[in-house]
């Protein structure tokens, strides 16, 4: 295990992030642009390694490798969730299509397919903080609390809390990854409106990241399938072939 100290910069009460990888290269890269960000980085290149330090001091948040020597990162969740509640991203290698859903099923906060662009991954740490502490986010201030308030989203049974990347269907939460929260909130922002997979693309990740239409598709076949475990009626998703997909509030 390597453990970096905080940078000169960063504040006493700086977000711990935990990087579990076994390629090196990976946990240099990723540790420097955190840091610049004003993040502290903690470093462990193999999930053995790293499991009992994440339950005896849990950072703000962990970014696991799925692919690992000893314990790989499924496991790696399992066990430290069983402990503790932490924030995880998972790294996965770009068709692995069925490790996402593993994943994301063990309760991965979100997943990004390698190679992947360091300024995606602090978009996602930074959206993933920002929804288990909205009142940091905020700055603690009723001020901020309730500007939040004024940019939820509410489209006949679906609010959405931008703020927290929280959403509510028929008053029960539906826990959606941050990029499905973001192609969900694409959609719901104008119901009725067709979106191409390029727009949704263009609205969950950054314009320096090619994602194919595949992709989109499994963001929206996930969600339906959550928003339908809690209302088996559930079609406000509407695919229009070749077209794209809308948001139907009716």
């Amino acid at each position: 295990m390597t453990e970096t100290a905080p940078e000169a910069h960063s504040s006493p009460d700086a977000p711990v992030i935990a990087l579990v990888d076994d390629d090196r290269n990976i946990l240099t890269t990723v540790s420097i642009a955190l840091q610049a960000e004003g993040y502290v980085t903690r470093l462990y290149s193999d999930g053995e390694t790293a499991l009992k330090a994440l339950i005896e001091n849990p950072p703000a948040l962990g970014v696991f490798d799925i692919k690992m020597p000893k314990m790989d990162g499924m496991e790696l969740l399992k066990r430290v969730r069983e402990k503790v509640a932490l924030p995880v991203i998972f790294l996965t290698s770009k068709d692995d299509e069925e490790d996402e859903e593993a994943g994301l099923e063990l309760g991965a906060d979100d997943y990004i397919a390698k190679p992947f662009s360091q300024r995606l991954l602090i978009a996602r740490i930074r959206a993933i903080l920002r929804r288990a502490d909205p009142v940091r986010d905020t700055g603690g201030s009723q001020t901020g609390l309730a500007d939040a308030a004024a940019n939820d989203i509410a489209r006949g049974r679906l609010h959405m809390d931008p703020a927290r990347h929280h959403v509510l269907w028929d008053g029960k939460p539906v826990s959606l990854t941050v990029t499905e929260f973001l192609i969900l909130e694409a959609l719901a922002a104008r119901p009725g409106v067709i979106k191409s997979r390029n727009q949704l693309m263009d609205a969950a990740y950054p314009d320096d990241i090619f994602v194919d239409d595949r992709t989109v598709d499994s963001h929206i076949k996930r969600m339906r399938r959550k928003f339908r475990s809690v209302d088996r009626e559930f079609s406000s998703i509407e695919t229009l072939y070749g077209a794209g997909y809308s948001f139907n509030d009716g």
